[in-house]
């Protein structure tokens, strides 16, 4: 059966809008993972910040095995036990005094965005409707969510999209404090930039951000899909600067280690915005999502792994920066925690993706954010092991890519 599934398939019978190597992966444990012929691959990508405890984790396969054999699904006509523990959970280890689930962080940032003009029409009248976002930002593919981000070429081919929606430089107080008016309603920011090239937001824009949005009564959401469940070392990116701490936070990615799910966290008297049938989701909250999700909130949110993220991350720079040393092919390596970026040097602009084709046929599994930048997003409990092994796969890559001709072309 196995060896009828080919990588044609999907030129035959799926939607082209992915462009998938010939490497069809059928398993993964750990930081591993092997193909259709056996092949080993160290995963770097974390299925884009996703499996943040790893493939097939004992625990979170033994709590949906468990939830499996309970309940799968209710819709939200009803109510069930995983959904209000989980919501239970994230109230008490974050800002947030109400949770709204979903299916994925498009869906969490639709409901924040919906949820943010709601609660400004409510409050304020229609004219407050405004959303300040910025560019090269990245919220999701829906056609309200791809309007918010601040990417042209994920809105092109779709017009109109929803007006109201204004596009500001990142990390750009002047231009922040210029453009915020009585009709903003919201802020929208990424603690860092992901698809835009790990561009982390500056201390001091979190903080005017934060206190022009008081001024103007604006709500400020944090898009936390990439940055959240560990990934920076503390649970979620904004507790590294609590004084800019935001009204509206989405969650998805990491937060089922895995299993779809999507989460809006709010302060109560915003979520009010919110009353009954305003908004909803046939499969958010359904208990599987949810009852591993709270497992893997649970392993996540504990000193000796949060702790070991910034370990890790002081590990990839020192080996990433030896390479460097010998093989000087980076300008810089930005991010934070367990989310990295390698900013490939002027000479090699563009070739970020050829360079993960290589690394690919090394057996490691990498991103990119741009064409300018390798993009690593590792499991949070990658083994030093796999670290390590990991960058000696990135070493021969980059030598075979230098080595190519058309490198400079």
């Amino acid at each position: 059966m196995l060896s009828t599934i080919t990588r044609d398939l999907f030129d035959a019978y799926m939607v082209p809008n992915y462009a998938p190597p010939a490497v069809i992966p059928v398993r993964g444990k750990g930081s591993q993972v092997w193909d259709q012929a056996g092949k080993q691959y160290i995963d770097f990508a974390g299925g884009i910040a996703v499996t943040a405890l790893g493939h097939c984790h004992p625990e979170l396969v033994h709590t949906l095995q468990q939830q499996a054999e309970k309940l799968w699904h209710l819709s939200n006509v009803w109510t069930n036990e995983p959904a209000l523990h989980l919501a239970q959970q994230l109230c008490k280890h974050t800002f947030a005094e109400k949770v709204y689930f979903a299916n994925s962080g498009a869906e969490a940032n639709e409901a924040a965005f919906k949820l943010a003009r709601k609660y400004a029409h409510d409050h304020y009248g229609a004219e407050k409707h405004e959303i300040i976002s910025f560019h090269n930002s990245f919220h999701g593919r829906t056609l309200f969510t791809v309007s918010v981000g601040g990417q042209l070429k994920y809105r092109q081919g779709f017009k109109p999209v929803p007006g109201g929606i204004t596009h500001l430089p990142f990390n750009d107080i002047a231009a922040l404090t210029a453009a915020i008016s009585s009709n903003t309603c919201a802020v929208v920011l990424e603690p860092i930039q992901g698809e835009g090239g790990i561009i982390a937001a500056d201390r001091d824009f979190l903080l005017a951000a934060r206190s022009l949005c008081t001024r103007h009564n604006a709500l400020l959401i944090y898009d936390e899909i990439q940055t959240g469940m560990g990934r920076t070392g503390s649970l979620f990116a904004y507790e590294h600067l609590p004084e800019a701490c935001p009204d509206i936070l989405t969650a998805a990615k990491a937060l089922g280690g895995g299993f779809p799910i999507g989460a809006m966290l709010c302060r109560s008297h915003v979520a009010k915005a919110f009353n009954f049938g305003v908004h909803g989701s046939t499969y958010g909250g359904n208990p599987l999502a949810c009852s591993v999700a709270a497992k893997a909130l649970e392993l996540i949110n504990q000193p000796e792994l949060l702790v070991g993220v910034e370990s890790r991350h002081q590990r990839f720079i020192a080996g990433l920066t030896d390479i460097n040393q010998t093989i000087p092919i980076f300008e810089l390596f930005r991010g934070q925690g367990l989310l990295i970026g390698c900013v490939l040097k002027q000479q090699f602009a563009g070739k970020a993706r050829q360079l993960l084709n290589l690394a690919l046929e090394e057996g490691l599994m990498l991103l990119i954010a741009g064409p300018d930048v390798l993009r690593l997003a590792p499991a949070l409990n990658i083994p030093e092991t796999d670290i390590d092994e990991g960058l000696a796969r990135l070493e021969r890559a980059i030598q075979r890519f230098l080595a190519n001709p058309d490198t400079m072309l």
